[in-house]
């Protein structure tokens, strides 16, 4: 008895468009909820840029269906142009959920992948050139990873389990199909049984009756015409016993006659070049013994040969369209390989949509294949292609190989073979490579840190020479490249309108620092700071 499988009620349908739109207007909402903040009391340039960026804001929310790494690419923008270290309160959470949606949309990690290095790419020479320093790009790269690219790992992971569950409901209704055709061979064989008996009642009669109009047939009693046609009777009755022969004694796996033989026409010769014909770029080659048509190969050989052929264009033609098509017919000694190779597809070709394969042919050639005493063997060449190859006895009867015989390459092994690519490959998109970034950033921060203090130190010559009214770009020009990151504790923050930078005092010192501040284009103040005491400005 069949066990039907219940799936659960499909998803509701398709939001109606107003709902999606309340939707969408909810999250903007709630993203441009932080952006409010900066109108209260925040300097004036971060007062703009909110105002802008809210209705980007919306702007992003609304394409994040359609273009989502665009919709992530406004929030990220946003926050360059608010902080260079790309970390801000007004768009963390922004990043956080277009970057879920993101992963959960888009389908191929790689394009998102190039997203995050472009980003990357693009902080550092801001950061080099208008901050002369290394350490907001470290916590760009930082806030990069954390903020975006782990909640888009989050949203690769649901989107992945989404597919999981769609594959595990797929596998289910697979199953059920095949405890159906299990039913259905239980029948098959039921009624193959059924045939066998037939087969042995009908043909026990069919040769009595055989029998009795031979023993007619010479009766004297008989006019010749009536002879005659008791004869015909007789030769009737031996025809029909070879044609229920034929016919039934074909679905018994046991039974050792042969079938009847092919038409002279219908032969491996024949089938290439209708095939070749039809515009298939098939080639036919033979070496060695015997062809498929010889004479001393068992009829179900033959037919076997020919199914095998006819089952490899079969696939190439729809799997490999456009693909040349190689068959090989090989004799040595007592066997005769027969190979059916398809090169891959050309590029932008794919598989014919008209052409559904329900996966049962190779099945039913193996089937033929073993019944015929060979085996079978399916799957992917190296190069990309595809290959369907037999071995076949050409003399005699080769033992039948039980029904549990599988070939090497078997459906299931190559769907597993297939599976743990993808997971291997999307384990490196998706936690390797993220991972392997993390760590080179954390080796190339520490690198820096140990050499950087030589960098940002500011000769003391050089710093008596400055004059206070100086412009500020050639007094840029005689200072190191990179200045500190960060002053001395306690070091009070520069007035309103002013730029301060400061330069080491000497390497590996963190206490005593120059101090140079700039306003309207030039030097303002300079002077030396300590920490946690500030002397007064020269």
């Amino acid at each position: 008895m069949l066990t039907r499988l219940r799936r659960p009620a499909p998803p509701a349908a398709e939001r109606p468009r107003w709902a999606a739109r309340l939707l969408d207007v909810c999250l903007w909402a709630a993203l441009s909820v932080p952006l409010t903040a900066a109108f209260d009391g925040a300097p004036e340039d971060r007062v703009r840029t909110a105002a802008i960026g809210i209705p980007l804001l919306a702007a992003a929310v609304a394409m994040r269906r359609r273009w989502p790494l665009v919709a992530l690419a406004v929030p990220v923008a946003l926050a360059l142009a608010t902080s260079r270290n790309l970390f801000t309160f007004e768009y963390t959470a922004a990043l956080a959920v277009l970057a879920y949606l993101a992963g959960v949309r888009v389908e191929r990690a790689r394009a998102s992948l190039w997203f995050f290095a472009g980003v990357a790419a693009v902080v550092l020479p801001l950061c080099v050139v208008l901050v002369h320093n290394m350490w907001p790009w470290f916590t760009a790269v930082l806030t990069l990873l954390f903020n975006i690219v782990l909640p888009w790992l989050l949203g690769r992971y649901r989107r992945q389990y989404a597919a999981l569950v769609r594959t595990g409901w797929q596998l289910a209704e697979r199953m059920e199909h095949e405890q159906q055709a299990v039913a259905d061979r239980t029948r098959l064989r039921e009624r193959a049984r059924i045939a066998g008996d037939m087969h042995d009642s009908l043909g026990h009669e069919l040769a009595l009756l055989a029998l009795r109009a031979g023993a007619l047939e010479v009766d004297p009693r008989l006019a010749p015409d009536q002879r005659a046609a008791v004869g015909e009777l007789r030769a009737a009755a031996g025809a029909a016993t070879e044609h229920l022969r034929d016919i039934i004694g074909v679905l018994r796996t046991d039974d050792r006659a042969e079938p009847s033989r092919l038409p002279a026409d219908d032969s491996v010769e024949a089938l290439v070049e209708r095939a070749r014909a039809s515009g298939l770029d098939v080639s036919l080659r033979r070496a060695g013994a015997p062809g498929a048509g010889g004479e001393a190969m068992p009829v179900m050989g033959v037919r076997a040969v020919y199914r095998v052929v006819q089952e490899g264009l079969t696939n190439a033609t729809k799997h490999a369209p456009g693909a040349p098509v190689e068959v090989r017919l090989t004799g040595e000694g007592r066997r005769l390989d027969v190979t059916v190779t398809n090169a891959p597809p050309p590029p932008g070709t794919a598989p014919s949509a008209a052409l559904v394969s329900g996966g049962n042919g190779l099945v039913g050639l193996d089937e033929r294949v073993r019944l015929a005493g060979g085996e079978l063997r399916a799957g992917p060449t190296p190069e990309g292609g595809f290959e369907v190859a037999a071995r076949l006895p050409t003399t005699g009867r080769a033992p039948v190989r039980g029904p549990g015989d599988s070939s090497r390459w078997s459906v299931s092994q190559r769907e597993l073979a297939s599976a743990r690519r993808q997971v291997r490959r999307r384990l490196v998109q998706t936690v390797a490579v993220p991972a392997a970034l993390f760590t080179g950033l954390l080796l190339l921060m520490g690198v820096f840190a140990l050499i950087s203090p030589s960098w940002s130190v500011l000769d003391r010559g050089t710093y008596e020479q400055l004059r206070v009214g100086d412009d500020r770009t050639a007094v840029e020009a005689r200072l190191p490249f990179f200045s500190l990151d960060v002053p001395p504790d306690g070091t009070p923050a520069p007035p309103p309108g002013r730029t301060c930078r400061y330069y080491g005092y000497r390497a590996y010192t963190d206490d005593t620092a120059y101090e140079l501040c700039f306003a309207d284009g030039r030097l303002v103040t300079k002077g030396v700071v300590h920490r946690r005491d500030r002397p007064a400005l020269k």
